[in-house]
């Protein structure tokens, strides 16, 4: 019996079935609702322990159909690693259930809808704009909405609060002090307003807010060809860019239904691991700066522009690499890179040795991180934790050996687990996982598989230059493929990758065109930041700025 049979079978007993549709989409098990059962569902779902995890919460606009919007829930088990696509359509002025009861997490995932689509969830207890400003006019994501319509914030909002049991609201309570940390402060890194009110060093309460680096990328997406995205997808997490171009490609791939060469994916696992390894070089080194030991941000930086020369080697570029393409790469490594990279590797693993010592055994580092500000497994899963930050609460979840590609299944690697999940075993957790990821790395570099980077498939891949150049065949073969485009079957798909900072998820749904119809991304700290006015409630001001870079927040991730 298949798992969708089974959540069928359960289902049946409890839910009028009739009204539900059971489905598989590339390889994706979809279950489509009626909009009024979506909250006694997503509770039994999650009480039955099917699906532990809701990943994301995702709206689609159809402005021609009679419900014009998809609701779609995207879960997992971190019990058999399956997972769940649940849809519901939802009419203009109509409104669904929210899910927070259910999944704590879904909380800004269905702010992010109301804002992009003007979905409303009702019930849902602080239903405003998350992204956009609070002058903002109209939904970005709806497809009458012009990609080019721009609208200036005057004036920043007050200071305000979520509404939760007991609370005041954005009532300010005399007894304490307003604090306005951010945006433009640099404990906060430039882009991130948490408004605070004080008893003392204390924090009664706070609250967050996003969106001043929102350049709405899926809109962007959904404007340009998919080849085009590319570059787009490595402004996301700017601090380990080829991953995010390997989480888009792998998701694109997947809807094509094509297998990229093992010399493309054995290239892919040797920038994926050294991307993860830069970007905990700054979680690390920026961690530590904030917590006052500057040195060691620099130490780190040193490190990650070892790793930047070989991605200049590569293809040109450093920060933003743009180096996957749907089908593979974009081209061949060099003669004797492979070679560099495991020379840098011994570097790497001598410059984590060092910086491990200095700040894990720092005793000042361990009375500012150790038992501060800690985040159990269950609470971690009810907000949709995933990555570093997931395993430091003890939960040994990673999508590299829960649901390997590329081969990771081949390659003999471990995944380290925190105990408490407090901030000095998220730095352990990282440091860890440089070390694995410098194994992975050695490992695939000793045994580079022969054959092409790419697929050689006309209607997907550009043909060489010295073909386009050389013969009539790749002249108009590299002509059609531009000015057709690259053009994904009908459908629509999830796919995730482990990223540095947990799943980076891809919502990609296509209608046959040249251009995405709709690309959601599932950034992984969107879902971890929700939850940071409940960590820091009650901990020390100086407290709230170590969880702040202990949650490595990249602006570009979480704002998009």
């Amino acid at each position: 019996m298949s798992k969708l049979d089974s959540i069928k079978q359960n289902l049946a007993g409890r839910f009028n079935v009739a009204n539900f549709k059971f489905s598989n989409s590339v390889g994706d098990d979809v279950i489509e609702v009626p909009k009024e059962d979506i909250p006694n569902l997503m509770m039994y779902l999650r009480e039955s322990g099917m699906f532990d995890f809701l990943m994301d919460v995702c709206g689609v606009d159809y402005p021609t159909r009679e419900k014009r919007f998809d609701v779609v829930y995207n879960l997992f088990s971190s019990k058999d690693n399956t997972r769940l696509r649940v849809k519901t359509q939802v009419g203009e002025g109509e409104s669904v259930g929210t899910a927070i009861p259910a999944y704590r997490g879904a909380d800004w995932f269905e702010r992010e809808a109301y804002d992009m689509f003007g979905i409303k969830f009702e019930g849902h207890p602080n239903l405003r704009r998350i992204l956009t400003h609070h002058q903002f006019v109209g939904h970005p994501l709806r497809k009458d909405y012009e990609a080019d319509h721009q609208q200036a914030c005057t004036a920043s909002m007050p200071i305000h609060f979520n509404n939760e049991p007991g609370s005041p609201g954005d009532v300010l309570n005399d007894k304490y002090v307003p604090l306005n940390i951010g945006p433009a402060h640099t404990a906060m890194h430039g882009t991130l307003r948490v408004m605070a009110e004080m008893d003392g060093e204390t924090i009664v309460r706070c609250n967050n807010e996003i969106g001043y680096l929102h350049r709405c990328f899926e809109k962007m997406a959904e404007t340009h060809p998919y080849n085009q995205v590319i570059p787009y997808t490595d402004r996301l997490n700017y601090c380990s860019a080829p991953m995010n171009n390997i989480g888009y490609c792998k998701t694109v791939e997947r809807l094509l239904g094509v297998e990229i060469p093992p010399k493309a994916q054995a290239m892919r696992i040797i920038l994926a691991e050294l991307s993860r390894v830069i970007d905990h070089t700054i979680a690390i080194g920026t961690g530590a700066m904030d917590l006052g030991a500057l040195t060691s941000f620099f130490y780190m930086f040193g490190l990650r522009e070892q790793v930047y020369t070989l991605f200049e080697k590569l293809c040109g570029a450093r920060l933003t690499v743009s180096m996957t393409r749907v089908g593979g790469m974009a081209q061949d490594a060099p003669e004797g890179w492979f070679d560099e990279v495991l020379t840098l590797c011994k570097e790497l693993r001598r410059g984590t040795d060092e910086m491990a010592g200095m700040v894990v055994d720092n005793k000042i580092f361990i009375q500012r991180t150790r038992g501060v500000c800690a985040v159990s497994a269950a609470d971690a899963i009810q907000w949709g934790y995933t990555g570093p930050l997931l395993r430091a609460s003890g939960v040994s979840l990673d999508l590299r050996k829960a649901t390997p590609y590329y081969g990771y299944d081949q390659l003999d690697f471990d995944i380290p687990v925190g105990t408490t999940g407090d901030i000095y075993d998220r730095y352990l957790v990282r440091f860890e996982e440089m070390r694995q990821s410098i194994r992975i790395i050695e490992q695939v570099c000793k045994n580079i598989p022969a054959g092409d980077y790419t697929i050689r498939d006309k209607g997907i891949v550009l043909p060489e230059k010295k073909d386009v150049y050389g013969n009539i065949e790749g002249l108009m073969n590299h002509f059609m493929l531009v000015i057709k485009g690259l053009r994904p079957p009908v459908g629509e798909v999830y796919d995730a990758t482990e990223a540095a900072n947990g799943e980076l998820g891809f919502h990609l749904v296509s209608d046959g065109s040249a251009n995405p119809y709709r690309l959601k991304v599932r950034p992984p700290c969107f879902a971890i930041y929700q939850s940071f006015p409940t960590v820091v409630k009650g901990a020390m001001l100086a407290d709230a700025i170590a969880t702040v870079a202990s949650m490595n927040l990249i602006a570009g991730e979480l704002d998009r």
